[in-house]
């Protein structure tokens, strides 16, 4: 298949199609609708459960609802943006090192909860979850989109089904910015195999508001910009102007866009380092006070987390070249190269931008969330063992990860 096609939209093509055609007969985003409620409900279950455990712990000061359990961790610094705006002089510790402040997150998603609050009248707590359900039910149906380009339907669908039931899957009905992150990105991506290429561009300067994304997004069009030059070389397709035009323009905007908080940060603090000061902050807690050097995060949490686990940091480092291996074994498997070129250069371009900047801890887990097209990579073999049986572990690892990241006791700092 070539770049710039997209595969048609076919049948199954297995003999047991024909188990699917009354769920056929039932409106696609029905389908998907479907799987994303009963996961929530499933989700849902976990969460308050969890909560029960979690009560008399002292973070919100009041015996939780839902809505207050899924707003605690960063949600409370959304909350705090939302509310009351970015401070204009940064925090500073005894040692003059910036602390941890509202600058690390940002404004979209908590200007949109405070949007939504003054038009209906909700509290914080009600309004972040409606706006992150609202999203990641949003964004279900633009994966099924995406996922149809390559896959077929009983592939997209339960490739639906493991993107709802992920082990990190709870963050889609928390007050976080991830919902939205998410379901721009898969807009972006089917604007991007659909060569939609003026519409990206405003999509991109809204996500990299939204999350961090503006860099990876970079990475991304880079690697394809890589990619079509050397198709174009080899003879195998022509990297006509007008795409070539596009692609570069839209790299350097990416780029624009993914330094544009820190220079926001810049104006409104006076410094520079505003925003890279204030993410440093969050590591420090690990290993300290240092500057933001690309490419060795990973290393240096590697080292710092192999010596707290096994007395070794050599062994942490050996084990972060290991994760890398296998991370780049399961991008060039044959499951993954049956998604579109779009969707791969996604997840190597973003995996790039965790590498380069990203200090692996509890919340990595929950970071890896806009890799969702790698659910419909899982998808594509046809094994019903292998789906209940990632199902069953998605659910479990919902459990263990609300558990250890997502429930606060004294003396605990793994935020999820």
């Amino acid at each position: 298949m070539s770049a710039t096609a997209i595969a048609p939209e076919t049948e199954d093509a297995s003999p047991s199609r024909s188990r699917w055609g009354l769920l056929r007969r039932i409106p696609w985003w029905i389908q998907v609708l479907l799987v994303f409620a009963v996961s929530r409900v499933v989700t849902t279950v976990i969460m308050l459960r969890v909560g029960a455990v979690r009560q008399g712990v002292e973070w919100t000061g009041l015996r939780d609802t839902y809505v207050r359990f899924a707003t605690t961790w960063d949600g409370g610094w959304y909350e705090r943006i939302g509310m009351t705006g970015y401070p204009s002089v940064l925090p500073l510790s005894p040692s003059g090192a910036v602390e941890q402040n509202p600058w690390a997150f940002m404004p979209v998603y908590p200007f949109t909860v405070r949007g939504l609050m003054n038009i209906t009248g909700l509290d914080w707590a009600n309004a972040a979850v409606l706006v992150a359900l609202v999203c990641s039910a949003a964004a279900c149906l633009v994966i099924y989109r995406l996922f149809r380009v390559s896959l077929s339907e009983g592939q997209a669908l339960m490739g639906i089904v493991f993107f709802c039931v992920a082990p990190t899957s709870p963050i889609l009905q928390i007050g976080y910015a991830e919902s939205g992150g998410i379901l721009l990105t898969a807009v972006l991506l089917l604007l991007l195999v659909r060569r939609k290429w003026i519409w990206t561009f405003p999509v991109v300067l809204v996500v990299g508001l939204l999350r961090p994304s503006g860099l990876a997004i970079a990475a991304m069009t880079g690697l394809y910009f890589l990619y079509r030059v050397w198709r174009h070389v080899r003879g195998t397709e022509p990297f006509a102007r007008r795409e070539f035009a596009f692609t570069v323009s839209l790299t350097v905007w990416s780029l624009a866009v993914g330094f544009a908080w820190l220079l926001i940060a810049w104006a409104v603090t006076g410094s520079f380092t505003a925003y890279t000061d204030t993410e440093l902050a969050w590591r420090s807690v690990f290993i300290g006070e240092g500057e933001l050097i690309p490419f060795t995060s990973w290393f240096a949490g590697g080292g710092w987390w192999g010596g707290l686990w096994f007395g070794s940091p050599i062994t942490g480092m050996g084990i972060t070249v290991v994760v890398v291996l296998g991370f780049l074994a399961i991008l060039f498997s044959r499951a993954t190269r049956s998604l579109d070129v779009f969707s791969r250069l996604w997840v190597g371009g973003y995996a790039i931008y965790l590498f380069a900047f990203f200090y692996p801890q509890s919340s990595t887990f929950r970071i890896l969330m806009p890799m969702f097209p790698l659910a419909g990579a899982l998808a594509v073999p046809r094994s019903t063992l292998l789906r209940v049986f990632v199902v069953a572990a998605s659910i479990v690892g919902q459990i263990v990860w609300v558990l250890l990241c997502w429930v606060f006791t004294p003396g605990d700092w793994s935020p999820p």
